[in-house]
């Protein structure tokens, strides 16, 4: 009910036209003048739908003159020859049906349009408005420059200078509350520091008195710290200062599953909060954040109109032609002009103004809900019209970093480790069934891939290096495993069961973290020095120290002569535990585990050309290309090369162009049969090649920024299944409206000769008209669902 109500206010005539008439019918032979006016004789009742005529012709001229200005064809003179023409020859009860027509009809294209951006729609609604700033002196943008007050707060400068005090003595403390940027906590190294922060804003937040003002989105400041209530969405991007956050990440990539994000991650706007409270610290503007990028998107795809639909505007002129024919000739044969009436009511150019637009709405509505943004409804048409895809390699047919596949461990593994005496007179490094007689020669500590994969994760936490994150995510699983062994009674460890990290929620004490840029990151993990990186920098203490073995020569100081060799696709780490090499810890480039079926999804579309453009070597690139099932593959090329190779690409595959083509393209400015290739890939390092194909498809995580300026389409849950579903989805958008337009002007067409031969009268025509223009634009509207 309230939909109708809100319909009926946004098109007012509606029920006006139809609670009119009841009066009509009343008054229909009331003349208190009397038949004064000879044969044009109105009653006061058929002056009621004179009124309501004469206001539709004035609205619907001044609607086709801002159409035209707009650069939209305005063909619904039809309808104004329709109602001035039942007026004329006394078809009062057909003028007010056909009025009752235009204004349904409205009303219907008012609803079907709202239902087409129903999905887009709901991301605009979703849009933060207001943020709660912390009120606390000391805290937020102008923390610099306050200074110790009344009530006992201090400089920011004092907090952080207490919390590196901690920190150099092993506690790992969050810096946040200083501005500062901290590591990413959600690997095994730094979740015990979330767990001991204790943040103040949290507990306040569950106060009666609360220490923070509510303030529009868009007077945010850069360094503000913000309060995020349970259930509210973030206002703007920034830095999580809480311990930990649950994080709704479904407006933004579509990810159906709540992400836990800890102390120092980034925070996007638009996500919407869990059941605690938070803090954080704005880092950008709310006109600069991700979720008013993704709106600057959906806005500028709302107000584009594609080429189809403009070719649509334009095939309403003939049609118009057309059906004023069709009128005269019925006319002019019958001599009764009754039947340029009869024909004009069923001559609806719905099909082609409303059913075209609203079908290609839908269509970007069906992206959106899907994780897709495209900046444009032509690149929707483009989409469905994609004959050649080039792929860039790394980060998009393949993970985005690097993966460990396998751990190389030396015989002499574990030497590094310490062995303790017990009291028995058990020489242990701390697992129980490592043993050794006290005076006997003793070997070293067991260690595997396991323990060797958990100290390097934990140490790679705290580095910025491009393979750090597979080495944290080996690492995470490593400690996982650890401690399923650990649960089980498995106690073979190298070091005591005492040791932090052995139970499940316990982890490694993790100190002294050092960095050498491009070299490697060392530091102390449960009191064991680990160093992780590049063959000479783990190895540079044992060097020094003369430590190498007594038969080493000089082979054995290059890597391969200890490991032996890489593959092509290959690439390695070091790890040296108190300062003797244990370790090689092998990573690559994998596969999307769903790349290749992606890839096939696309053959079966009809997208026979795929090809791979990259800047790796050529046997790596071979070997990711026969694993996704790509033949046609360029590898080692430079950006400019990229951008060469795609445009050579598109200049083989012009073909002449058909005669009705040239038409539309100089109608439309657009061609509808030439080749279109699309290039996908991250949006950042592949930007010229992006901007050098028809369609660039970037692919991102929802973290990066969507509005790219190379990218005509983002996809926003680094989904390379979205690349044949989008495509998939542009299609079927093309077809529902063609559908549409075909089944709705034929019923118009067969329905004007019925009325030429006076089978269908004027009134019952324009009810006839308006079940058309109903089965067309709901026919339009099914480009909503999804029949996959």
């Amino acid at each position: 009910m309230r939909r109708i109500i809100d319909l009926c206010k946004r098109v007012p005539l509606l029920p006006i036209t139809i609670i009119s008439a009841l009066p009509i019918a009343l008054l229909w032979g009331f003349r208190p003048w009397g038949h004064s006016l000879g044969s044009l004789d109105p009653s006061l009742g058929q002056y009621i739908i004179i009124a309501l005529v004469a206001y539709t012709v004035v609205d619907t001229i001044i609607g086709m003159v801002d159409d035209l200005r707009h650069g939209h064809v305005g063909v619904d003179i039809l309808a104004v020859i329709a109602i001035l023409s039942t007026v004329a020859v006394g078809e009062y009860w057909a003028a007010w049906t056909v009025v009752l027509m235009v204004w349904s009809g409205e009303a219907i294209e008012e609803y079907a349009q709202s239902k087409a951006e129903s999905n887009l729609t709901a991301l605009i609604k979703a849009a933060p408005q207001t943020a709660h700033v912390a009120a606390l002196p000391g805290v937020g943008a102008a923390a610099g420059k306050t200074q110790r007050s009344e009530e006992g707060f201090h400089k920011t400068a004092d907090v952080s200078s207490a919390a590196a005090g901690d920190s150099a003595s092993g506690s790992v403390v969050s810096s946040a509350a200083s501005g500062g940027s901290e590591p990413d906590t959600s690997a095994p190294g730094n979740a015990d520091s979330a767990k001991t922060t204790e943040n103040p804003a949290d507990s306040a937040a569950s106060n009666d008195n609360m220490h923070f003002r509510t303030i529009p989105v868009e007077e945010v400041k850069l360094d503000d710290v913000l309060t995020v209530l349970p259930g509210e969405t973030v206002p703007v991007d920034g830095v999580l200062m809480s311990g930990q956050a649950t994080l709704d990440l479904s407006n933004i990539n579509g990810e159906p599953v709540p992400r836990e994000v800890f102390a120092g991650a980034r925070v996007m706007s638009g996500a919407v909060n869990g059941s605690t409270a938070f803090t954080m610290r704005a880092t950008q503007l709310s006109h600069d954040s991700q979720y008013q990028r993704i709106l600057e998107l959906v806005s500028s795809a709302q107000n584009s109109r594609a080429t189809v639909v403009k070719t649509a505007d334009i095939l309403a002129v003939p049609f118009t032609v057309i059906s004023l024919v069709i009128a005269c000739v019925a006319w002019g044969v019958s001599g009764v002009p009754t039947r340029f009436a009869q024909v004009l009511v069923l001559a609806t150019p719905c099909p082609l103004l409303i059913a075209a637009p609203v079908a290609y709405m839908a269509g970007t509505g069906r992206l959106a809900k899907a994780g897709i943004l495209i900046k444009a409804q032509e690149i929707l048409e483009n989409l469905g019209r994609v004959s050649h895809i080039f792929f860039d390699k790394t980060g998009t047919l393949t993970v985005k970093q690097p993966q460990v596949v396998r751990v190389d461990l030396l015989p002499d593994a574990g030497a590094g480790i310490p062995m303790r005496v017990t009291e028995s007179g058990t020489v242990s490094a701390g697992a129980e069934n490592t043993e050794a007689r006290t005076g006997t020669e003793t070997t070293h500590a067991r260690i595997d891939k396991d323990h060797v994969l958990m100290l390097a994760g934990v140490l790679e936490t705290y580095s910025v290096h491009i393979l750090a994150k597979g080495i944290v995510k080996a690492g995470t699983a490593a400690l996982d495993r650890l401690h399923d062994r650990f649960d089980k009674g498995n106690r073979n460890c190298a070091q005591p069961a005492t040791d932090p990290g052995h139970r499940r929620g316990d982890y490694p004490v993790v100190k002294d973290i050092h960095e050498d840029a491009g070299k490697g990151v060392s530091g102390k993990v449960n009191g064991l020095n680990v160093s992780v990186g590049r063959f000479a920098y783990v190895t540079q203490s044992q060097v020094d120290a003369g430590l190498q073995p007594q038969s080493a020569t000089p082979l054995d100081f290059f890597p391969d002569s200890r490991f032996g060799g890489l593959a092509p696709d290959e690439m390695a780490t070091y790890v040296a535990i108190n300062g003797k090499l244990a370790a090689r810890i092998v990573m690559k480039d994998i596969p999307r585990p769903n790349a290749k079926e992606s890839l096939q999804r696309l053959r079966e579309l009809g997208v026979e050309h795929l090809t791979m453009v990259t800047g790796d070597k050529e046997p790596s690139a071979r070997i990711i290309a026969d694993e996704v099932g790509i033949t046609d593959v360029h590898s080692e090329l430079l950006p400019e090369d990229k951008v060469n190779t795609v445009r050579s690409a598109a200049q083989d595959k012009v073909a002449a162009q058909p005669w009705w083509d040239r038409i539309i393209q100089k109608l439309v400015g657009e061609s509808t049969t030439r080749p279109v290739s699309m290039m996908v890939g991250d949006g950042v390092n592949d930007a010229p090649v992006l901007a050098a194909a028809d369609i660039g498809m970037a692919m991102t995580d929802g973290t990066t920024t969507a509005a790219s300026e190379s990218a005509q389409v983002v996809i926003m849950n680094d989904d390379i299944a979205c690349v044949p579903k989008a495509i998939a989805i542009a299609r079927r958008t093309k077809r529902v409206m063609l559908q549409a337009i075909i089944a709705g002007l034929s019923l118009a067409i067969i329905g004007m000769v019925c009325a030429a031969f006076n089978l269908i009268p004027a009134v019952v025509g324009a009810f006839l008209q308006e079940a058309i223009d109903v089965v067309s634009i709901l026919w339009a509207l099914t480009a909503l669902l999804d029949r996959e």
